[in-house]
């Protein structure tokens, strides 16, 4: 189980990256004030119960983590398409979709 500070760092940080935009697992974390824990924002995104934009997070190599046509990386890909955010072959172009906050969101918001 994830701690409830933890908890709340993540759903706040997840609840900025805009629509059409992705983060990965390792960028979230650091983000989130939490380095270095990548493997706890996965574990967090596969418990949790809350409706976060979960499909907005995906490994750093622009790979959807799910295995490619399960029903998760197929709901996954949707979502990310439905906003604008191109999926081919399973992967993400970071170079065009990776959130990056700008000095306000990073100073202001982002105060872990």
């Amino acid at each position: 189980m994830v701690n409830i500070q933890y908890q709340q760092r993540i759903e706040s940080t997840l609840s900025m990256v805009p629509v059409g935009a992705v983060v990965s697992y390792g960028q979230l974390a650091d983000l989130a004030g939490l380095p270095g824990k990548a493997r706890l924002i996965a574990k967090y995104l596969k418990t949790s119960e809350t409706q976060i934009n979960w499909h907005r997070v995906i490994r750093s190599d622009g790979k959807i983590a799910f295995p490619e046509n399960s029903e998760q990386a197929n709901d996954q890909r949707r979502r990310l398409l439905s906003e604008g955010v191109l999926v081919t072959n399973n992967r993400v172009r970071m170079a065009s979709f990776q959130w990056q906050p700008d000095m306000y969101t990073l100073l202001e918001k982002l105060r872990y």
